[in-house]
């Protein structure tokens, strides 16, 4: 199951900058870190299906925060030059991994239609069939984050106009959604679904990064947190009746509130306690890990379903040697995740040069 809401998930990573070593210079290592923990976060939400995984963290409206911010932040250089560096950064990973899930389609019998141009620009959900869904169904996140690329000069605009009414506005869109009008069917449905669910959350990137929270005082601040919050997650429990559980991934007004509420509170107190983990950089291995999962976003947001996948019949030929049977815990979820984040290293060893690439860097295993 992918991680998004009903309306139409964890992230994001398309807007991961390559890290030339352990610490590079100007990285922010309190992001760097959120976005390392989401993408955790997301492989386990679909290695587990923890309904109540995005209470603990709401992995999707954190990378939607995170990629907001450092929208705004390119947005200082002309627009054009800014939308032509994202798209090249995301589309030849994307074509990559597309590649291999197109043709492994086709060998199963797909026959695609004129859709398929979604495959090119994901600017709607790229078709595919039912037996191919767990590796593409993640592309909206992709599709949802290209959409809020091209119209952040907008949306950045605007928001310069009027912060505050933006910010409060910018979660008017759902609830239009919800009690008012549906929207239409289709990709199009789909896609206006996504952008209102997490629209708070990339405008709140722009918020921290203009400096609208490091002036807000705390307890304002703290207040709207926990009141989005709550009514985020009344909407959660509310509903699982209609919805069939309480998980904010099939409910978009419970997301879209919670994680506006979540990503508040993770913005405000980065600009207001000036957070920067600076302190990473004593813990070599962790802060290597960090650098390598922020400059492999893509390629493990990408492939990490293929390795959940792959992983299933993998640990069936396990059960074939004796020893492994008698002293692996073969039947556990906790494996399956373990053996799937092995192939998660493998593809991106395998796969993550195309990222250095995209980003017209010099090709290399790891960073």
């Amino acid at each position: 199951m992918g991680e998004r809401p009903a309306g139409p998930p964890d992230a994001g990573p398309p807007d991961a900058p390559p890290v030339a070593g352990p610490r590079a210079p100007g990285r922010d290592r309190y992001f760097d870190s959120l976005r390392a923990l989401a993408l955790v976060r997301v492989v386990a939400y679909h290695t587990f299906g923890w309904a109540w995984a995005g209470l603990v963290f709401p992995s999707m409206g954190v990378m939607f925060g995170l990629a907001g911010t450092l929208m705004a932040k390119s947005l200082e250089r002309p627009a054009l030059t800014v939308v032509r560096g994202r798209l090249r950064r995301l589309l030849p990973p994307f074509w990559f991994w597309g590649a291999f899930v197109v043709a492994a389609m086709l060998v199963h019998g797909w026959i695609p239609d004129g859709q398929i141009v979604h495959w090119i620009v994901p600017l709607g959900d790229p078709p595919g069939d039912a037996w191919g869904e767990q590796a593409w169904e993640i592309v909206w996140y992709l599709r949802t984050y290209l959409w809020f690329v091209l119209l952040s000069p907008l949306l950045l605009r605007l928001f310069r106009l009027a912060p505050v009414p933006v910010l409060a506005a910018s979660l008017a869109p759902v609830l239009v959604l919800t009690f008012a009008w549906a929207g239409p069917d289709g990709r199009v449905g789909t896609a206006l679904w996504d952008l209102s669910t997490y629209l708070s959350c990339w405008l709140l990137g722009f918020a921290h990064r203009d400096g609208v929270l490091r002036r807000a005082k705390p307890a304002p601040v703290v207040a709207l947190s926990l009141a989005a919050m709550a009514y985020g997650g009344w909407c959660a429990f509310s509903r699982q009746d209609g919805y069939g559980t309480y998980d904010l991934d099939e409910n978009p007004l419970a997301q879209a509130f919670w994680s506006a509420g979540f990503v508040l509170l993770l913005m405000w107190a980065k600009a207001y306690f000036r957070i920067d983990f600076a302190g990473l950089a004593r813990l070599r291995r962790l802060n290597r890990l960090v650098s390598v999962f922020n400059a492999r976003a893509v390629t493990i947001y990408l492939w990490h379903e293929i390795a959940l996948v792959l992983a299933v019949p993998l640990i069936d030929r396990f059960w074939d040697v004796p020893a492994f049977e008698a002293y692996l815990p073969l039947e556990s979820q906790w494996f399956l995740f373990a053996v799937g984040w092995l192939l998660i290293v493998v593809f991106v060893l395998l796969c993550g040069w195309v990222e250095d690439l995209a980003a017209r860097k010099k090709p290399r295993l790891l960073p």
